[in-house]
């Protein structure tokens, strides 16, 4: 079927899904360099007595601090979900790893300024109240769902880094003398290190290179999608003029949109301009919002994370949480008369401006650069090795970091 579509293609339409999958990547490229970023930050420094502390359960103060967590971190679907992997892989409670990555993309700033700009403040505003009651039902399903004999098996697999058939470990190329060496320095030993910061930049580095395939497929889907498909399509299997269940119709509908568009992070922000322009229900367009994180290409990563049975558990879950979130959001925006009257005539364009987008991917442009410095001269800096310095600041055999990473040492 793909294969039929790419063939039917001309010049024209082939350039123009390009531009849009281009300009949805550049949308979104700072908070992808800054999720994983974190990421690595997190897999290298953070300790798992700590992670275990502060979010080794999914009671109210360990959900609270997951959500204020997730708002303060990336906004990037993709990069959210690297970094609850790694909360999940040192220690945290699973449900409050997905809680982080619910708050991650639904309740961060600049997702509500691209709702504001492009749809309205009443969607804005939808986000921010009914992401605390996606949280909040997550948690209630989750701790029946997600229970030890469910998410055990996925811990054992990212704790011995064999991750959808690649070696995580081995891609890294830090060793676990050198891992727990890390996460008993002191944090401001590790702050100021180099060796530590390309240690932070290897487990970076390795998270990119992991997922570079899943990441390129669903933007060129996406961009592919937004060219081929016209929204008439999208807005015919949306039901309209039957009261209560138009609304339950449309949220159900909207998350699977969101599974089959590939469009996720705020790159799903046009395309939900464009469904609510086409006449689908408030709830729908939010539950679509919602459902970023159940895009099929996001879907295969968590295969890759956490095998097939949990990654079934946790989509349907997902499935669930997002639609009566949309639904529950409508039913309070009707009370209080706050589902907007009016529908946007045009959509933004895909061109390059002078914002704080371009602004952020000029920044985080340069922080990359550093990063792949580190992790390039990783072996010269001492980073993978147990016992790991400074440069020059002892005496040690030349080729002593090198084979380290490869093959560690015995103490």
């Amino acid at each position: 079927m793909m294969l039929r579509v790419i063939a039917a293609l001309s010049v024209a339409d082939f350039g123009n899904s390009l531009r849009e999958a281009f300009f949805m990547f550049w949308e979104t490229l700072w908070a992808l360099v800054l999720g994983f970023s974190l990421s690595g930050m997190v897999q290298a420094f953070a300790s798992k007595e700590a992670m275990q502390r502060t979010l080794g359960d999914h009671r109210p103060a360990a959900v609270a601090r997951a959500s204020l967590f997730g708002m303060a971190s990336s906004s990037c679907s993709y990069a959210a979900t690297a970094m609850a992997k790694s909360l999940f892989q040192k220690g945290a409670d699973f449900v409050s790893a997905m809680v982080f990555m619910f708050a991650s993309t639904n309740l961060v700033i600049e997702l509500g300024v691209v709702l504001f700009v492009l749809i309205g403040w009443q969607f804005a505003l939808a986000e921010f109240v009914g992401g605390p009651i996606m949280i909040a039902l997550l948690v209630l399903i989750g701790g029946l769902v997600f229970h030890q004999r469910a998410v055990g098996p996925a811990r054992e697999r990212l704790r011995r880094g064999i991750v959808g058939g690649h070696d995580h470990t081995a891609m890294v190329g830090v060793s676990e003398e050198r891992q727990t060496e890390l996460e008993r320095t002191p944090w401001h030993e590790k702050l100021t290190s180099k060796t530590a910061w390309a240690d932070a930049a290897s487990y970076a580095i390795a998270d990119m290179k992991m997922l570079r395939k899943e990441l390129a497929i669903g933007y060129g889907v996406a961009g592919l999608l937004a060219v081929m498909v016209p929204m008439s399509v999208w807005n015919d299997v949306f039901l309209s003029g039957h009261g209560f269940w138009t609304s339950v119709e449309n949220v159900i509908v909207g998350p699977f949109i969101a599974f089959i568009s590939f469009v996720c992070s705020i790159g799903n922000v046009p395309m939900a301009a464009a469904l609510w322009h086409g006449g689908i229900s408030f709830g729908g367009v939010i539950a679509f919002i919602f459902a970023d994180l159940i895009a099929l290409p996001l879907v295969l990563i968590y295969r890759k994370y956490y095998g097939t049975r949990l990654t079934l558990r946790l989509f349907f879950t997902f499935y669930a949480v997002m639609a009566a979130a949309g639904l529950a959001v409508e039913g309070l925006f009707s009370l209080f008369g706050g589902i907007p009257s009016s529908r946007p005539k045009t959509i933004a364009p895909t061109r390059f401006a002078w914002n704080y987008t371009t602004v952020l991917n000029i920044v985080f442009l340069a922080a990359l650069a550093v990063l792949f410095w580190l992790y390039r001269n990783r072996e010269r800096l001492g980073a993978g090795a147990a016992d790991a310095v400074e440069p020059g600041c002892c005496m040690r055999p030349e080729g002593a970091a090198r084979s380290a990473v490869t093959s560690p040492r015995s103490r």
